[in-house]
This record gives C-alpha cells, sequence and structure tokens, in this order.
C-alpha cells in the first residue's frame, strides 16, 4: 500500500514538475510590444544594425540595415526586439542597437527595462525545492498568487521519504514580503493544510496518521535574472495527531521559482 501510495505521489509530483516546465516555456514566450510601440517607428544613427533570426546572439545574422532607414518595432523579447525594415525584412535587433536611434519627432527612443518591470508587476509564481524534513530527504512544489506588494496566497504540496515510513503533506500559506521590491527579500509565512504519514508495511502494528496541520515559515528570496527567483526556507510544521498530542517537525528547503 505505501509503495503504491509512493508512486503515486511521485508520478504526481512529475506532471505538476512538467506543466511547471511548459508553463515556463510559456511564459518566456514571444510577447507582443505594446500598442503604442507596436505602431512606433524609428530611424537607424549608427552606420547599420545587425538582424538576426532570432532572439538572442546564438542566432546568425541574415540582413543589415544602413542608417538612415526606418524600420518598424513588432515584438519584444527581454531585451531583444522583432523588427521590420522598409523593404519587408523581419529580423531580431538586440536594444542596444535601438537605444541610439530616433523617434518620428527626432527624440532619441527610450527603452523601459522590462526585466525590473516584470518582477516589481509579478503576479504568478511555480516552484519547486529540496531539502530535509526532520533529517529525512523532502521535496515540494509550491503556487504562488501575488495580490499586493506585500502579501501573497501560496499552496504547496509534498513528499517526505523516510526510512521507516513516508509522509504527504500539503496546507495553504498567507505570506507576507515587506520589501518585495527588493533583488533580496526576506519574507515570512503561516497557514493551515493536511499531514499524512504512511509506515512500512514490514512494520508490526503500522498505523496510517491522518492530520490537520499547522505551518509557519520564514525565508529568503533572490531574483536572480529574467523571470527566475531562488528561495530559501526554513519552516516548522506541527501535525495535530489527536486532541491529547501533536508532532511537531523542522525543515529547511531551498528551491527555484518562475513568476509570469
Amino acid at each position: 500500500m505505501m509503495v503504491a501510495s509512493q508512486r503515486h505521489w511521485r508520478r504526481a509530483l512529475a506532471r505538476m514538475a512538467a506543466c511547471a516546465l511548459l508553463s515556463l516555456l510559456g511564459a518566456g514566450a514571444l510577447s507582443p510590444a505594446s500598442a503604442e510601440e507596436q505602431a512606433e517607428k524609428v530611424q537607424i544613427t549608427d552606420p547599420y544594425i545587425e538582424l538576426r533570426t532570432g532572439p538572442g546572439r546564438g542566432y546568425p545574422i541574415f540582413h543589415v540595415a544602413a542608417r538612415e532607414e526606418w524600420i518598424e518595432i513588432l515584438l519584444r523579447h527581454t531585451d531583444w526586439f522583432k523588427v521590420r525594415t522598409a523593404n519587408g525584412r523581419e529580423g531580431w535587433v538586440n536594444r542596444r542597437q535601438l537605444e541610439t536611434t530616433l523617434t518620428e519627432a527626432g527624440t532619441t527612443k527610450a527603452f523601459r527595462d522590462i526585466l525590473l518591470d516584470d518582477y516589481l508587476q509579478r503576479r504568478l509564481e511555480l516552484g519547486a525545492a529540496w531539502g530535509q524534513f526532520k533529517s529525512e530527504p523532502m521535496l515540494k512544489i509550491w503556487s504562488a498568487y501575488r495580490f499586493s506588494d506585500a502579501l501573497s496566497v501560496e499552496g504547496t504540496i509534498g513528499q517526505v521519504q523516510g526510512v521507516f515510513s513516508g509522509t504527504e503533506f500539503w496546507h495553504i500559506n498567507l505570506n507576507v514580503e515587506p520589501w518585495s521590491d527588493q533583488r533580496l527579500s526576506p519574507f515570512f509565512g503561516i497557514g493551515v493544510g493536511r499531514f499524512k504519514n504512511i509506515p512500512n508495511a514490514s512494520l508490526v502494528n503500522a498505523i496510517v496518521t491522518n492530520a490537520n496541520l499547522a505551518n509557519a515559515a520564514i525565508g529568503l528570496r533572490f531574483y536572480m535574472a529574467e523571470r527566475f527567483v531562488a528561495r530559501l526556507d526554513y519552516g516548522i510544521y506541527t501535525a495535530y495527531v489527536s486532541d491529547a498530542d501533536n508532532a511537531e517537525y523542522r525543515a529547511v528547503t531551498a528551491g527555484i521559482a518562475f513568476f509570469f
């Protein structure tokens, strides 16, 4: 019974990880420029700019647009812009090459820092972490929604693979992040959930334990680059086994999340 349950959890965690990866790929997919940028044309002032086949330096240069030529900005992907030249050629140009271009009003084109803006305006987050739960290996996956600058609600599922038993749990937390606009930001959380401990079938008088769970956590987030955040957590889990008995567990985890 325990083996089947563990296999079920591993499959569930694998499915969630796959969904997270697909979401990440979707989050990193091409996004339209704003309506204002979409219709805007800029004029090249450098001797030339290089058009690549894709949004990155690993893509080959296939066309060069000369000075005084007008180009139209179509899409933005991080610091790469898809542009169209006057003769209809479309390619990707790095932000640095466009920062010297002129608008139709004759002023230098300004570009917002999309990475910082996206980080400050982040709403949804998916992440995974590994660590120790009472000295036993622990894996958890979480999803969070940030509904204000300092507050977010977070749902977590996890599994602990012990020597004598396996543990499954889930909880929902309210997190407070007072300095959410900082690259390095501490947070605090508190929540409730459920706890299930499944002893090895070989143990004498093995009894499955189902209990309500309370969780308190403190952690540190570090904005890495683009849409990635590293995270370190320290949590206290209290399982209310019965009216007269409860068990307390401490856990430390480290993981990576992405936002979109």
